[in-house]
């Protein structure tokens, strides 16, 4: 018993992590439509300004908010310097999916040009090597402060949706894009916001898997993944979906790996997507999208 609550307490450690990648996805595809295939890379890229930042002797306190906002503007920027005139000349949805992975592929060779190829070791104030006893339980110092943070900015996340009238704002545009531009929401701006705050959420992963992964221009690359594939687990409307299907799948991974072997952790993980999609092709907490006009 005690042996799987370890496996259970690593598991959503790591489903927290994929959480706040799934959110990002989510974010985006609610507002947009758009898969963004950039979204692991923008995440790289501000985890490696935190990583020039601690370099400079900046405080953490300083260098990971200025991280985070690096992450948030140059998606805001992506927004509006290119898809916004892609958008004017009437690319399609899979056009503009194409213009993310072309990003992607942009942001990988800048960062391999600033900062190299090689692997790196952010310095992390919370240690991966340190360890807390709960009864029998033994948890890192970075994995207590994954559940931490995620936690929190999920809670955070959910007051701005819900209780804000930006939240109001992105869930009009999301909802009725036509219909909130007729009532004077600024939707562009609304919708660069909803850009910049899920580049903020994997930014935020970005920093949290750092210390664990160490650094290098395509770390971010299997996290993106899983957080893809718990989006799609949860369902892509779906924001608690997305926290659910990165648990479930951080679980999975967990027990998996465990009881079975490591080498079969990530197949079981998809396996159980595959499953679940055949019953509920729209997700667990997902819902059929029908597009008014």
């Amino acid at each position: 018993m005690q042996l799987l609550m370890q496996y259970i307490i690593s598991g959503l450690s790591t489903g927290s992590v994929y959480a706040l990648v799934a959110l990002g996805i989510v974010i985006i595809y609610r507002a947009t439509r758009i898969l963004n295939f950039a979204h692991g890379d923008m995440a790289t890229a501000g985890t490696f300004v935190a990583f020039t930042m601690l370099g400079m002797s900046l405080a953490p306190v300083f260098s990971f908010p200025i991280a985070i906002l690096a992450g948030a503007l140059l998606a805001m920027l992506f927004y509006f310097v290119i898809l916004i005139p892609a958008q004017r000349r009437n690319v399609t949805s899979l056009g503009q999916i194409i213009i993310t992975v072309g990003l992607s592929l942009i942001l990988q060779g800048a960062i391999s040009y600033i900062w190299g190829t090689d692997t790196k070791s952010l310095d992390f104030p919370l240690s991966d090597s340190k360890l807390w006893k709960f009864g029998g339980i033994v948890i890192s110092e970075l994995n207590l402060g994954t559940l931490a943070i995620s936690f929190i900015a999920s809670i955070l996340l959910y007051l701005l949706v819900q209780k804000t009238r930006l939240g109001l704002a992105m869930r009009a545009t999301s909802e009725n894009l036509p219909a909130a531009q007729t009532l004077g929401i600024p939707t562009r701006m609304v919708l660069s916001v909803s850009w910049g705050l899920a580049a903020a959420f994997s930014v935020l992963a970005g920093l949290f898997l750092a210390p664990a992964l160490l650094l290098d221009p395509f770390f971010m690359l299997e996290p993106f993944l899983k957080g893809f594939a718990a989006a799609v687990l949860g369902g892509l409307q779906s924001l608690p979906g997305a926290i659910v299907g990165a648990l479930i799948l951080g679980l999975a991974e967990s027990l998996a790996g465990g009881y079975i072997t490591i080498a079969f952790k990530n197949t079981l993980a998809f396996l159980i997507i595959i499953i679940v999609l055949l019953f509920r092709p729209e997700g667990l907490l997902g819902k059929e999208f029908k597009e008014r006009v």
